[in-house]
């Protein structure tokens, strides 16, 4: 008993060193609304399975009949503020360790996302304005409906997202960043999280955050997030990379990055290898690359090899639906790489986190998680 005491207060004592506001994150807060869908309504919007695309004129009318089609979940969304979100909920105490920026509109919506971020302990510093609405985003899910309900796995159930910024467009770096209060908060962070969404929003707050991470030797990381990030912003996402400690993304942004960047191989730890390689500004730590595979292994580069872990085996009829599983698994990750854990560790609370947001609806999550 008394060999077993000093490790227990020596656990405590690491466990207290995570300070509030140690993880930032910025990025496009959201309202998501959530639906099973048929083809049909696909079809009527120009939409494909499993894609991601910013909404456009043709789009409006989809919110709206969404609603009043199908059965709609909503929840507090947008890339980063779900990464942050998991992050909190995998550390628990103390409170308010996830900080997140972004822009929101002030309306009914605003209010419920700023309810939602309190109600995940997150501390979310919107900037709100009132030219534009709250941000939403639509998550068309198909899954196969021959049994009579839709039986969502990884094989044959997709997810179309369509996100219309709106509030989230208009974050600015002087009226909201540059804040004396607000710059506070950056400065207080060591690992910071931009998914490259934001990258259509306000490239000059990446790089004042980028460039600060990489000047005092902190973490900064970026997510490639989607296709059309790596083809129509390609110039804003390789003025951030120089500054990118560690790198996320998924098998397909992966593949269109590298086309993109001309590597000229379709082979995953290839591209993981030579987006690693890509120049850098911060010397001092190498790039680790992580590239998640749906229900294959998830890549890592880091330092001289690149290891494929196994994610966690889960039975398809207990998969609810997938949307939201990237986001899980950067927020798991990084809620080890906060506390300073083993890059290996950081992975698999990445895979357990996104393990336990598939068996549920939307981002969401029970009280307490189950890691160890």
């Amino acid at each position: 008993m008394a060999e077993g005491e000093p490790k227990t207060k020596k656990i405590k004592l690491e466990e207290n060193k995570l300070s509030q506001n140690a993880l930032f994150g910025m990025g496009n807060p959201l309202l998501d609304i959530s639906a099973v869908v048929d083809k049909d309504f696909l079809d009527k919007f120009g939409l494909k399975p499993n894609d991601q695309i910013l909404a456009e004129d043709k789009h409006k009318a989809l919110f709206e009949e969404i609603v009043k089609k199908f059965k709609v979940e909503y929840h507090a969304g947008g890339s980063t503020q779900n990464s942050m979100k998991i992050a909190q909920w995998m550390i628990q105490e103390p409170h308010r360790v996830a900080t997140f920026f972004g822009c929101i509109g002030t309306d009914k919506f605003g209010e419920i996302l700023k309810k939602k971020a309190e109600e995940a302990h997150v501390d979310a510093r919107y900037y709100e304005q009132d030219e534009e609405p709250t941000g939403t985003c639509a998550a068309c899910i198909t899954g196969d409906n021959r049994s009579g309900r839709p039986v969502l796995d990884f094989h044959r159930t997709d997810r179309s997202l369509v996100a219309n910024l709106a509030a989230a467009n208009c974050y600015k770096k002087d009226k909201h960043l540059d804040l004396e209060g607000n710059w506070k908060l950056v400065e207080k962070a060591k690992v910071y999280y931009i998914a490259g969404f934001f990258l259509t929003v306000s490239l000059e707050s990446i790089l004042k955050v980028a460039k600060h991470a990489s000047e005092h030797n902190k973490i900064f990381s970026i997510n490639l997030s989607a296709p059309f990030i790596s083809q129509f912003f390609k110039e804003q996402m390789m003025q951030v990379m120089p500054y990118v400690d560690v790198l996320f993304g998924n098998e397909t942004e992966a593949a269109t990055f590298a086309r993109e960047q001309g590597f000229e191989t379709e082979d995953i730890e290839e591209i993981a290898k030579k987006a690693q390689n890509l120049p850098k500004v911060n010397k001092k730590r190498q790039r680790v690359v992580v590239i998640t595979q749906g229900k294959d292994g998830t890549i890592l580069a880091d330092g001289d090899k690149v290891s494929s872990f196994p994610v966690l085996e889960i039975d398809p009829s207990d998969i609810v639906d997938t949307n939201g599983a990237g986001d899980a698994f950067v927020g798991g990750f990084l809620s080890e790489l906060v506390q300073e854990r083993p890059v290996e560790q950081c992975v698999r609370a990445g895979h357990y986190a996104a393990n336990v947001i598939i068996r549920r609806a939307g981002c969401t999550f029970p009280e307490k998680p189950n890691f160890h």
